[in-house]
């Protein structure tokens, strides 16, 4: 029965409220570290330069970004000794394979982006109905 259960936590149980995924879950959906792997996708950037090609980061949001990145395996850094600092950003295989998949999800969103705003603009179009409690 251990087995089972260290296999179970292991894969992660998202929808479970204690699976420690979540918070992988939470950094990794957030707008700015998708944003970072659509950056990095073919490419090594300095900071400067990444920030310059995700437009609105503020330099704090973007350093917090990613130094959890990095935690999770999912950037790598490079310091080089000179001055000044010259630090690079480059995606890690995991990296890789996570861009991959926020790729599919930034292809659709742009391909039903229209589909999307219509909706928007039509609900708010809509009069609010108040409901009884």
């Amino acid at each position: 029965m251990t087995k089972l259960l260290n296999e179970r936590l292991k894969k992660g149980e998202l929808l479970n409220v204690d699976c420690p995924s979540r918070e992988v879950l939470k950094r990794l959906t957030g707008r700015w570290s998708l944003l970072v792997l659509i950056a990095l996708r073919d490419e090594t950037l300095r900071f400067s330069a990444l920030r310059r090609r995700i437009g609105g980061v503020s330099e704090r949001m973007l350093a917090q970004t990613l130094r959890y990145m990095e935690e999770d395996g999912f950037i790598s850094r490079i310091a080089y000794d000179v001055v000044p600092p010259h630090v690079e950003y480059h995606l890690t295989p995991l990296g890789c394979e996570a861009e991959e998949r926020i790729a599919l999800l930034a292809d659709w969103l742009e391909n039903n982006f229209s589909r999307i705003m219509e909706k928007r603009q039509a609900s708010a179009a809509r009069p609010v109905v108040n409901k009884p409690l």
